[in-house]
């Protein structure tokens, strides 16, 4: 017979009174817990399209995205509505440009097109929505229109944004995404949907919107022909309060939301924004997260359905009302099932 294990001695030091984990023992009571929780109705899905494409065209910097043709992206859009999503947001890829993006208030251009096909499509079912920009659409790849020392010139550059607004709400868009940085431009843009007896048009702005490293992958999407850098427009990555000024700003001049772009590295910002915020805030996931995420999980280094899950929870954790990204269907499907 063996001889019995010595006893532990017990420390003097007090067990604990207040245990948090039993709070986390299972996942029902995590669940029933759980601060922050997303739902398909926060997600909006970004959706490029291609003019002239029969078929879709994948994006090599984004896995499992593409550049739609007409037809798929009306099944995309029809897909999102059944999953519950918040909305849709159009990026058109044409295929002509010119100095001043004539493209953009053409009735006959491609995100014009799409914007009346999706909404013919989902009807009132799915919030459609498109990106007020003119970089998809000029040659030089900026967001707005050249001065004579091919500077953006900001003054001119809001009045091809009233156009392109006026082009938009006629099109079928219910939400104007205004994502130029260009002083002014929501109180431009408000004012020119008024004159036109179009005060139901819904304007987000596109608030603290950094010169980010992040949007390489999405200049594959759109096809940009940027030269240079947006640094003269765009906020500076080290600056803090100005995200929030541009907001308050933007708020003041009549935005119905607000966006802080990208998120990820941004929840400083967009954690001030909320807390300040009288109108909804919305932040981007944008194409440089998403590429990274797919990248690691394609070499086996991340569990990738939680770092997507982790993700997007994060940037909502920190104060969005509502998140742009590129797993918005994927994430929808997963939620309805409960796995996210």
């Amino acid at each position: 017979m063996s001889a019995p294990l010595p006893s532990t001695p017990r420390s003097n030091t007090p067990l604990p009174s207040i245990r948090p984990r039993r709070l986390r023992t299972t996942p029902a009571m995590r669940r029933l817990v759980a601060e922050t929780r997303l739902a398909p109705a926060d997600l909006v899905l970004p959706a490029f399209v291609r003019e002239g494409a029969a078929e879709p065209v994948p994006i090599a910097s984004m896995p499992g995205v593409v550049q739609h043709s007409l037809d798929t992206l009306r099944r995309a859009a029809a897909e999102a509505a059944e999953l519950g999503l918040g909305g849709i947001m159009l990026f058109g890829v044409p295929l002509v440009r010119d100095a001043t993006g004539s493209q953009a208030t053409d009735p006959a251009g491609i995100l014009n097109v799409a914007t009346r096909a999706v909404r013919e499509e989902v009807g009132d079912a799915l919030v459609v929505q498109t990106d007020l920009c003119l970089d998809e659409f000029t040659d030089h790849g900026h967001c707005g229109v050249l001065d004579d020392r091919g500077m953006v010139d900001n003054d001119a550059t809001l009045e091809r944004y009233r156009e392109m607004a006026l082009a938009q709400a006629e099109a079928g868009s219910e939400i104007l995404g205004l994502s130029g940085m260009m002083d002014g431009q929501v109180a431009a843009v408000r004012d020119a949907l008024d004159a036109e007896g179009r005060t139901d048009t819904a304007v987000v702005a596109y608030s603290a919107k950094y010169a980010s490293a992040f949007y390489g992958p999405f200049r594959d999407a759109v096809e940009s022909t940027l030269q240079g850098d947006r640094r003269s427009y765009q906020l500076d990555p080290g600056n803090r309060r100005e995200g929030l000024r541009e907001a308050l700003i933007d708020i003041a001049e009549g935005a119905d939301a607000v966006m802080v772009k990208p998120a990820g590295s941004y929840l400083d910002v967009l954690a001030d924004v909320a807390a300040a915020s009288e109108v909804p805030v919305w932040a981007y996931q944008v194409s440089g997260e998403y590429a990274m995420i797919e990248a690691a999980a394609a070499h086996g280094w991340i569990d990738r359905d939680r770092a997507v899950a982790e993700s997007v929870l994060a940037i909502k954790r920190a104060g969005a009302d509502a998140v742009l990204t590129y797993w918005a269907a994927e994430l929808a499907a997963r939620i309805r099932r409960g796995e996210a």
